[in-house]
Parts: C-alpha cells; sequence; structure tokens
C-alpha cells in the first residue's frame, strides 16, 4: 500500500510525493546502511586503527602530520561520524524532508566546528 509522503513545506505550500512501501523500505534501509558505517567508521578512528580515513591527514606528508596532535585528531573526527550516526538513524521515522535537511544542516554545521578545533586544539604547539 503505497504512502503520501511531504516533500517540502514552505509557507502556505506544500509539496507531497507519493511512495510505494518498496520505495520507503529502501530509503530506511540506506539510512541504516549509512548509519552504521558512520558509526563503525568513528569507532575505527577513534580506537587508532582509522588514521588513514581523516581526510587530508592520509596525504600530507610526514613534516605536515608531526604538527598535529593525532590524539585529538582522532577524537574530533572519530566523535564526528559517531555522533552523526545516531542522526542518520533518526531520521527513520520521519516522513518529511524536514528531517533531512535538519542533518544536511547540523553536519555542516558540525563540520565547520571540527574544521576549526583541528587547526587550531589539535595542532601542536610550535616552539
Amino acid at each position: 500500500m503505497p504512502a503520501w509522503v511531504l516533500l517540502s513545506c514552505f509557507g502556505n505550500t506544500q509539496k507531497y510525493v507519493y511512495l510505494s512501501y518498496r520505495q520507503i523500505e529502501f530509503f530506511m534501509a540506506i539510512l541504516i546502511i549509512v548509519a552504521a558505517l558512520l558509526l563503525v567508521m568513528g569507532i575505527i578512528i577513534l580506537i587508532g586503527k582509522g588514521d588513514n580515513l581523516i581526510a587530508g591527514y592520509n596525504t600530507a606528508s610526514k613534516e605536515e602530520r608531526a604538527k598535529y596532535n593525532i590524539k585529538r585528531l582522532r577524537g574530533l573526527t572519530g566523535g564526528l561520524l559517531i555522533v552523526m550516526a545516531p542522526m542518520a538513524a533518526l531520521m527513520l521515522g520521519e516522513e518529511t524532508m524536514t528531517a533531512v535537511w535538519s542533518f544536511v544542516g547540523l553536519t555542516f554545521f558540525m563540520c565547520i566546528i571540527v574544521v576549526i578545533l583541528a587547526n587550531t586544539w589539535a595542532k601542536k604547539k610550535s616552539k
């Protein structure tokens, strides 16, 4: 049996999309896979086995890597991924695009915070 899903709601205009249960189940399966991948990658980074998963760090030279405190950098990136995993899973119960845009907005905001902290707090002090 199909369902009507609210795609967007801006002001007085609402736009609904007709989705079958098969499409909804597919979307839910993808969200579960994404949440699981985020959680697993976050744990791998936090335990110290996934330094090559940290963007920019894996391609940096040894001199550039020496400028960063890797334990703090692992904590920032692994923590970000672990926080994003339940956020992705929370979208399972939502029927609107509001949840998707909230996830995108929060992810963008958290990534900005992590980039700032990675370039300040996670950098070693110059002597």
